[in-house]
């Protein structure tokens, strides 16, 4: 009767076996299940963390790790922003739920963080830094009136704000283009 449905994979296959069936009802709520409720299926995660370094770090030092991370990060599908100063670490992880918990729960173990502090994770409708598989905040371009717009003072302590400001920072730093780094 439709036999271009049945071109179409099991769930057409199934739908033309109802409709020729005469199960119509059955049909309708196939079709309405299919086009109103959500797949199971890739949803994007967010998290955003802050920690300190254990062991101080040159920048030739940071930019070999950032290397390292852009491969990993590649790998598990993951984007971000990282955000180093004075020792601080605060950084934005997104991707896939088992990607960004797996990548954190490494971080969390390292022996190189001290004082991983979770600010922010949860489900997000889309990637906010998908350009970087791991963007670098370029702190020399950075205006401390920025930072102050978002904490108590001019200087970077991602501490004393929550995932929410955290993000917000991110945002208007990838606004200003101070996020550099490779995809």
């Amino acid at each position: 009767m439709f036999p271009f449905l049945i071109e179409k994979g099991p769930l057409l296959r199934r739908w033309a076996f109802l409709f020729r069936n005469g199960s119509a009802f059955m049909l309708v709520c196939c079709i309405f299940a299919a086009v109103f409720l959500p797949p199971t299926c890739f949803s994007v995660h967010h998290l955003v963390y802050t920690s300190t370094a254990s062991v101080p770090l040159t920048a030739d030092e940071l930019d070999r790790h950032l290397a390292r991370w852009r491969e990993k990060n590649a790998r598990l599908g993951v984007t971000g922003v990282l955000l180093f100063s004075e020792g601080h670490i605060l950084q934005v992880l997104e991707g896939g739920r088992n990607g960004v918990n797996k990548l954190y729960n490494v971080i969390a173990s390292d022996a190189r963080h001290s004082d991983v502090t979770l600010l922010s994770y949860g489900e997000v409708g889309e990637r906010r830094f998908a350009g970087w598989s791991m963007g670098q905040v370029n702190m020399s371009h950075l205006n401390p009136a920025l930072l102050l717009k978002y904490s108590e003072r001019p200087t970077l302590d991602p501490f004393a704000v929550s995932g929410g400001v955290s993000m917000s920072l991110f945002e208007e730093l990838m606004a200003t283009a101070s996020i550099v780094g490779q995809p």
